[in-house]
């Protein structure tokens, strides 16, 4: 990357405060501080279990941070655990001891997910009265555990899925329908575990950190209904595009002739406990104290940026503009710092991810800008199809990606800017993060 030394340094600054953000929703370490076995006791938050009260104590897992999850529940619980399942993403698995782990596919569901959550729902109906269910639950749980409901297959699902990806529907919409599609999603785990206690720790992934939003609510009430699923695939013109069966299912359900998922105060959630153990907030908070001890004046915008990635870019963009006009809303050396999940409308045939578009916008937009970098990225080191977590931009990008013989608003078209960033060696690689918190945004402006 041929750039001043002091342009180097941003780009080493806001990496290092990525890194802090990571640090603090590792979900080992996340799990560790909720988890606690003292006196013959398990303590989960506030609550208390007694041991000895509990016949057989089994451990669960879904989503892409579910592995090092459990890795650190197995090493506080031991013996005590009776049998466990984790399904997590293909690369994301950690060596567990007394847990099977199965990998399977995200963001799109695959043939091997399908065959874990038939052995995830086979062992929680072991389960009984007397037992209780331990269940680590993190973001990509929705898609690693597909169960399709009577008459739709795993292709429907698929096919399903990608609709919704690529005409920029948020997770909240995807999910939504996910659960109404599903035999487990919605709350509807609970449904298997015939009375059993169920205790859900969960690393949110969602804007707002809805419990019925992350991994599809798999143990927790569902607020949404067939009528919002219709209400959303019409909205985005899919209605008499998802695959029949889909459409047959939903209009059904809307007709009242098929039974919803589970809704707040059902007799299937008396006995369950979800609990959030870590969010993008908590990101943040760490970037917020590593900038400020990086020299930065730090500011957090928000913990809920949602929209067309692009078009976040240029809000973004215009704030730092303001910041190098007047000073407003906060003096330079300055680091703004956002987070949450942006969407694609995809319209090209492009390679890339939001993390990625967001940052090729913001090259645009900060053309010429000096003393200026933007690290968009995925907090959990990947962005959609791509090997990447995301983007380094600077004032100098637009003019580098022209000796390249690149135009950054032809890339944008397209959807292609994981290539227009490889081309440059501005992507930011990290390798699976084992945790996934949504995506973090670090502009800073130096003096």
């Amino acid at each position: 990357m041929s750039q001043t030394e002091s342009t180097r340094n941003l780009r080493e600054v806001a990496e290092t405060i990525f890194n802090a953000g990571i640090k603090a929703v590792d979900p080992y370490a996340c799990v560790n501080r909720h988890l606690k076995i003292a006196d013959g006791h398990l303590q989960v938050g506030k609550i208390h279990y007694s041991l000895e009260e509990i016949n057989k104590l089994y451990l669960i897992g879904i989503g892409k941070a579910s592995a090092v999850m459990a890795q650190r529940a197995e090493e506080l619980l031991g013996s005590h655990i009776h049998d466990g399942l984790v399904i997590s993403k293909y690369r994301h698995g950690v060596p567990l001891s007394r847990c099977r782990i199965l990998e399977a596919g995200h963001p799109i569901p695959d043939a091997n997910g399908v065959n874990a959550t038939k052995d995830l729902l086979e062992l929680v109906s072991n389960a009984g009265p007397e037992d209780l269910i331990l269940c680590m639950i993190s973001g990509g749980g929705s898609a690693l555990t597909p169960a399709p409901a009577k008459g739709i297959s795993l292709e429907n699902k698929q096919e399903t899925t990608r609709l919704l990806l690529d005409c920029g529907a948020t997770i909240h919409e995807i999910n939504t329908i996910r659960k109404h599609l599903s035999q487990i999603k919605g709350g509807q785990l609970c449904r298997s575990a015939n009375g059993a206690r169920m205790i859900s720790l969960i690393l949110s992934d969602v804007i707002g950190d809805d419990l019925d939003i992350i991994g599809s609510g798999i143990t927790a009430p569902d607020t949404g209904s067939f009528n919002d699923c219709k209400e959303i695939l019409s909205r985005y013109g899919l209605w008499k595009k998802i695959p029949k069966p889909v459409y047959n299912r939903i209009s059904a359900g809307v007709a009242g002739q098929i039974q919803e998922t589970p809704k707040p105060g059902a007799p299937e959630f008396v006995n369950v406990d979800n609990q959030i153990i870590g969010s993008i907030s908590d990101a943040l908070s760490a970037a917020e104290k590593e900038a400020k001890r990086q020299g930065f004046t730090p500011l957090i915008l928000s913990s809920m940026i949602q929209g067309e990635a692009s078009e976040v870019a240029k809000i973004l963009c215009a704030i730092a503009k303001e910041i190098r006009l007047s000073g407003r809303p906060i003096p330079s050396p300055a680091c703004l710092l956002s987070g949450g999940e942006t969407t694609v409308t995809i319209k090209g045939k492009g390679k890339g991810g939001r993390n990625t578009e967001l940052a090729l916008a913001a090259g645009i937009e900060l053309s010429g800008a000096s003393q200026t970098l933007l690290l968009s990225a995925g907090t959990d080191g990947t962005d959609g199809p791509t090997n990447a977590a995301g983007a380094f931009v600077d004032g100098s990008t637009a003019s580098r990606a022209v000796a390249f013989g690149l135009s950054a608003s032809k890339y944008l078209v397209h959807n292609n800017s994981y290539p227009f960033f490889q081309a440059l060696g501005d992507l930011l690689i990290t390798g699976p993060t084992r945790t996934n918190v949504m995506d973090l945004q670090i502009l800073l402006l130096d003096e």
